[in-house]
C-alpha cells in the first residue's frame, strides 16, 4: 500500500495522541469534580463511560488516513481476449494489383481492426516469410499493435504453417513443433489468429497440419485475402515473377478451424471477425483508490460512537 500524500499520517498521529490525551485529562477532572462533590465515582461500567468517546476517538486517525489518499495494488477482474495478427511479409506482398501495395492494403485493414478493440482485447503481432517472427507480444496498448504493424517490411518466402506454429507458440507461451500432438497445446478458445495474406504457399511446415492444430487448442484461424485473381507480376532480384490471390489455401485453413475467409476490402466482413472473439475472465493488478473505503470506515465509527453516546448518556459529546 502507498499513500499519495504520506505526511498526513504523521499529523493523524500527533491529532490521535493530542485527542487521547485530551480525552484521559478531561476524565481525570470529572472524577476529581465529583469526588469533590462528595460522589464517589462516575456512574455506570468502564464500558458504558468510554466505548462511545473511544469510538469517537478512532475516527480521527482513519479520517486522516483517508486524506492521505491509500492506494493498493490489488487483482481486478477483466473480461479479456487475446488476438494475433500475422502478415505475410514475403515479396510478393510487394505487388500493387491493390492499392498502394497488398502489404500496405492489409496495414490499413488491421490498423481499422484494432482501433475497433475495445480495451479488454490484448493485441499481439507478427510477421512471417520463410520463418515467423513475433514483433508484438500480445498487449492492450493497442497504440503499441498498430505502430508494431507499421514496421512490417517485405522479403523472402511464405510460409503460412510456419506463422500459425509461432502465434500458437505466443499464445501458449511455448514452442510449439509441426510434429506437436492434437490436444498437447491445452485449450484457448479466447485466442484469434487473424492472417493477412495472399495465400501463396512457398514451403515451410505443412499449413494443413498447423490449422488441425491449432483447432484442437480451440483457436480460431481467421484469414484476409490480400490481393486479386488476376493477379500481377513483381520483381525479385531482377526477375519478374508472377503472383495472384490464391484464396483457396486460406479458405481451407479458416475452415478447418472454425473461421472465415474475408477480403481485405470489405471491412464489414473483417469487423465480424472481432465479433467472434471469445472473451474470457481473468484478473489484472491495477492500482486503486481506497480513499472510499477508510472514509467508510471513519463514518462507521462516529455513527456508533454517536448512536452509543446518545443510547447510554443522551448527548454525543
Amino acid at each position: 500500500m502507498r499513500f499519495l500524500y504520506p505526511l498526513l499520517l504523521a499529523a493523524a498521529l500527533v491529532v490521535t495522541v493530542g485527542a487521547v490525551a485530551g480525552y484521559v485529562a478531561l476524565q481525570r477532572r470529572r472524577a476529581a469534580a465529583l469526588s469533590a462533590a462528595g460522589f464517589g465515582s462516575l456512574s455506570g461500567g468502564r464500558l458504558r463511560r468510554h466505548l462511545p468517546y473511544a469510538l469517537l476517538l478512532a475516527a480521527l486517525p482513519v479520517l486522516f488516513v483517508g486524506l492521505a489518499r491509500p492506494e493498493a495494488e490489488l487483482k481486478v477482474p477483466r473480461v479479456a481476449g487475446t488476438v494475433m495478427l500475422a502478415f505475410d511479409a514475403s515479396n510478393s506482398m510487394k505487388a500493387n494489383d491493390v492499392t498502394p501495395t497488398r502489404l500496405a492494403a492489409a496495414q490499413q485493414a488491421a490498423t481499422r481492426f484494432v482501433e475497433a478493440q475495445p480495451e479488454s482485447v490484448d493485441v499481439g503481432v507478427l510477421a512471417f516469410g520463410d520463418q515467423a517472427l513475433v514483433t508484438q507480444q500480445p498487449t492492450d496498448d493497442h497504440a503499441a499493435a498498430i505502430a508494431a504493424i507499421g514496421r512490417v517490411s517485405t522479403g523472402g518466402g511464405t510460409s503460412l504453417g510456419q506463422a500459425i506454429l509461432v502465434a500458437l507458440g505466443t499464445i501458449t507461451g511455448r514452442p510449439v513443433a509441426a510434429d506437436a500432438a492434437a490436444g498437447s497445446l491445452g485449450y484457448w478458445p479466447s485466442a484469434t489468429i487473424v492472417m493477412f495474406s495472399d495465400g501463396q504457399q512457398t514451403g515451410g511446415p505443412d499449413v494443413e497440419a498447423a490449422a488441425e492444430l491449432a483447432a484442437a487448442a480451440g483457436v480460431r484461424v481467421q484469414t484476409v485475402g490480400i490481393g486479386t485473381d488476376r493477379g500481377t507480376t513483381v520483381e525479385v532480384d531482377g526477375y519478374q515473377l508472377g503472383t495472384a490471390l490464391d484464396a483457396t489455401v486460406l479458405t481451407a485453413v479458416a475452415q478447418t478451424t472454425g473461421g472465415a475467409y474475408h477480403a481485405a476490402g470489405d471491412v464489414a466482413a473483417l469487423a465480424s471477425a472481432a465479433d467472434a472473439i471469445d472473451l474470457r475472465l481473468t484478473t489484472k493488478k491495477e492500482p486503486v483508490e481506497l480513499t472510499a473505503f477508510v472514509a467508510g470506515a471513519a463514518l462507521l465509527l462516529l455513527m456508533a460512537g454517536a448512536l452509543l453516546g446518545l443510547r447510554w448518556h443522551s448527548r454525543i459529546l
